[in-house]
């Protein structure tokens, strides 16, 4: 697999689209904080780490009319073609209504801790 972003993007976008309740992808520490960011967001309900058999439970989000909280995952940043920006940069998804998750030198955060942080990075996915 060239891209474990893009494949753990793809499979929460896949199981959206039928309704799961949970998604099981491959464990890595990337991916345990682009979760923890997507609880703190509230887009997720929890996420669990199964150490034993490596792996990281997501518990998708619903609306109470069925539908999914998140409408749109899209990734930026891909392994071909780098996306970087500085502070003043940084995107602001759907007029802030949407996040978009940055990898910077103090680690993985929303646009919006950036730009308190002032700090620039790679812009790795929008979400909204």
């Amino acid at each position: 697999m060239t891209d474990p972003i893009a494949d753990m993007l793809t499979r929460i976008r896949n199981a959206l689209r039928v309704n799961k309740n949970e998604v099981t992808i491959p464990y890595s520490k990337l991916k345990v904080r682009i979760a923890e960011i997507l609880k703190n967001e509230g887009y997720i309900n929890s996420y669990s780490e199964q150490l034993e058999n490596r792996q990281l439970k997501l518990q998708l989000k619903y609306k109470p009319n069925g539908q999914p909280v998140i409408r749109s995952l899209r990734r930026i940043s891909k392994p071909g073609r780098r996306i970087y920006c500085q502070v003043d940069e940084l995107p602001r998804v759907l007029n802030n209504l949407g996040i978009a998750i940055i990898s910077t030198p103090a680690g993985l955060m929303t646009a919006a801790e950036a730009r308190q942080k002032k700090v620039g990075g790679e812009i790795i996915c929008e979400i909204y």
